[in-house]
C-alpha cells in the first residue's frame, strides 16, 4: 500500500463522523482550532486525530469537514489559518525565456546524480521569497536575513555569513533560479564551499522542495507583505515552527525526526537553535534529503 493510500485509509469516512461533528464537540473544536493556529493543514490535523484517537470516533474528522467548519465560522476567524487564503486557482503566466546574463553558470543538468534521489543530506534549494534555504532530503528549512537588501553583493555576504554554522559535510550544493541576485555565485562558492547550480528558465518544477516550502512560508508572509518589518528573530521563529511540523512525505515526521542520516550527528546546528532564535528575513534554504 502506498503512503498516499495509507493516509486515505487512516481518514475516517464522513458518514462516521458527520459534518456537524466539530460544531457539536467542544474538545474536538478546541483541538482543531489549536492545530490550525499552529499552522497545521486540515490534512495534517485529520491524520493526527486518526492516529491519536483510534478508539474515539467522535474525535476524528476528515479534512473536508475541517474546511467546512472553518468557512462556517465554527473555528474562529479563518484569516491566516489556511496556507494560501485563495478562493480560486491563480492564473499561470507563460512568457518567452530571456537571454541569461549570469556568467559561467552550471545548469541543473550538470548537478551530481545523487541529488535527485534525496538519500543524502547537504543538497539545498534556495529562493529569494524572503531568503530561504531548504535541504532536499530532510526538508529542513533555514531562513536567511537580508537586512541590507537583495542585490548580488548583499545576497553573497548574507549567504556566506549565515550559512557558516552549517557543518561542512552539509554544504554540498545549492540549486537556484536564474535571478540576477546570484550574479556573484562564484564568490559564494569560494566563500562557502557550496557548488551552485541553476534551473532552466521558467522551470519551477525543477525545484519541487522549494515550491512546496514557498507555499508553507506564504502562511506567515502573504504576498504583498512588507518583509522589512520582520527581524531575524521573527524569521527564526517561523523556521522553528516549519522544522517541527509533520510532513506527509516524511511519513508524518518532522524534518528533525526523519533523517536519512542521524540528525543528532548531521544537524548539530539545528539542535542548538532555540524556539526564540530560529529564523531569518531574506532568503530560504530547503533541504532535499529525507
Amino acid at each position: 500500500m502506498t503512503q498516499w493510500n495509507k493516509a486515505v485509509a487512516a481518514t475516517p469516512p464522513r458518514s462516521q463522523v458527520g459534518k456537524s461533528s466539530i460544531s457539536n464537540s467542544e474538545p474536538l473544536r478546541a483541538l482543531v482550532r489549536e492545530r490550525l493556529t499552529e499552522k497545521w493543514s486540515p490534512q495534517q490535523i485529520s491524520r493526527h486525530l486518526a492516529r491519536e484517537y483510534t478508539a474515539e470516533p467522535t474525535m476524528r474528522v476528515c479534512p473536508e469537514t475541517i474546511y467546512r467548519a472553518l468557512f462556517a465560522g465554527y473555528l474562529g476567524c479563518r484569516t491566516g489559518k489556511l496556507r494560501t487564503g485563495r478562493t480560486r486557482r491563480k492564473r499561470q503566466r507563460r512568457g518567452v525565456p530571456t537571454l541569461n546574463k549570469i556568467k559561467n553558470m552550471k545548469l541543473i543538468h550538470q548537478r551530481p546524480v545523487e541529488v535527485n534521489d534525496r538519500k543524502t543530506t547537504g543538497h539545498w534549494e534556495v529562493d529569494l521569497i524572503i531568503g530561504a534555504d531548504k535541504e532536499r532530503s530532510t526538508r529542513y528549512v533555514q531562513l536567511i536575513h537580508l537586512p541590507d537588501g537583495w542585490k548580488a553583493p548583499q545576497v553573497r555576504n548574507a549567504i556566506a555569513t549565515q550559512t557558516a554554522r552549517i557543518p561542512a559535510q552539509l554544504r554540498k550544493t545549492l540549486t537556484w533560479d536564474q535571478g540576477r541576485e546570484l550574479t556573484l555565485h562564484e564568490d559564494i562558492e569560494a566563500l562557502t564551499g557550496f557548488r551552485i547550480y541553476f534551473c532552466d528558465p521558467h522551470s519551477p518544477w525543477q525545484r519541487g522542495t522549494n515550491e512546496n516550502t514557498n507555499g508553507l512560508l506564504r502562511q506567515y508572509f502573504p504576498k504583498g507583505t512588507d518583509l522589512s518589518v520582520h527581524t531575524e528573530q521573527d524569521l527564526q521563529r517561523v523556521a522553528h515552527q516549519l522544522n517541527h511540523r509533520p510532513r506527509l512525505v516524511l511519513g508524518d515526521k518532522t524534518p528533525l525526526e526523519a533523517p536519512t542520516t542521524p540528525l543528532s550527528l548531521s544537524w548539530p546546528f539545528a539542535q542548538r537553535t532555540s524556539h526564540r532564535d530560529a529564523s531569518h528575513d531574506g532568503s530560504t534554504f530547503r533541504s532535499r534529503a529525507a
